[in-house]
């Protein structure tokens, strides 16, 4: 087992009430996982910083949910991020998104199970994440589905998570789950 490279904050350490909670409910939800949640408490302004973005731009905004939760998979698959590639929104779940909807991200512009405005928006991802160049084909078809607004919401959620994710492996947080502390404390 790989070292933890940045230890769990102790929920005894935590003195926000309302960082805990939010952990509590990580641990509930099972998004955002607890584990990542116990590292970034450990810097309260980044810890909000995150949970704003989170509840802004993922669980709500203008771009539907189970939508960004494909593009946040197939970002989690592309930068083989374990931790994060494993886990699931609930929201999404209640929402109707099967364990199946996930199966051909990395293959979906050859795939039948997604319609064409998600291929555009797993488009995005992908350049995003592999820094492609594109051409007015590519911004073509995404404006041909979404508007610029659902666009820099898309973009902005895509670079975010792919950051995160990047920092979450390097950190070894996926050998280290079910570890912090906050799992008994609902």
């Amino acid at each position: 087992m790989q070292k933890l490279r940045i230890k769990y904050i102790s929920p005894d350490k935590v003195k926000d009430q309302k960082i805990l909670d939010a952990i509590t409910d990580s641990v509930i939800k099972g998004t955002p996982r607890a584990e990542s949640q116990a590292i970034r408490a450990r810097v309260p302004r980044v810890f909000w910083s995150f949970q704003n973005t989170w509840k802004d731009v993922f669980l709500e905004g203008k771009v539907d949910h189970n939508l960004k939760e494909l593009c946040r998979v197939y970002v989690s698959k592309s930068v083989q991020c374990k931790y994060c590639g494993n886990q699931r929104s609930s929201k999404s779940a209640y929402d109707g998104l099967v364990e199946d909807d996930y199966r051909d991200l990395l293959n979906f512009e050859k795939s039948e199970k997604y319609d064409e405005p998600t291929k555009a928006a797993l488009a995005l991802s992908q350049a995003i994440t592999w820094d492609l160049e594109t051409d007015d084909e590519f911004w073509n078809r995404l404006y041909r589905y979404f508007s610029e607004e659902e666009i820099i919401e898309l973009g902005y959620f895509v670079g975010f998570t792919m950051g995160q994710q990047r920092f979450n492996r390097l950190l070894n947080l996926h050998e280290h789950l079910g570890k912090t502390g906050f799992e008994n404390m609902n």
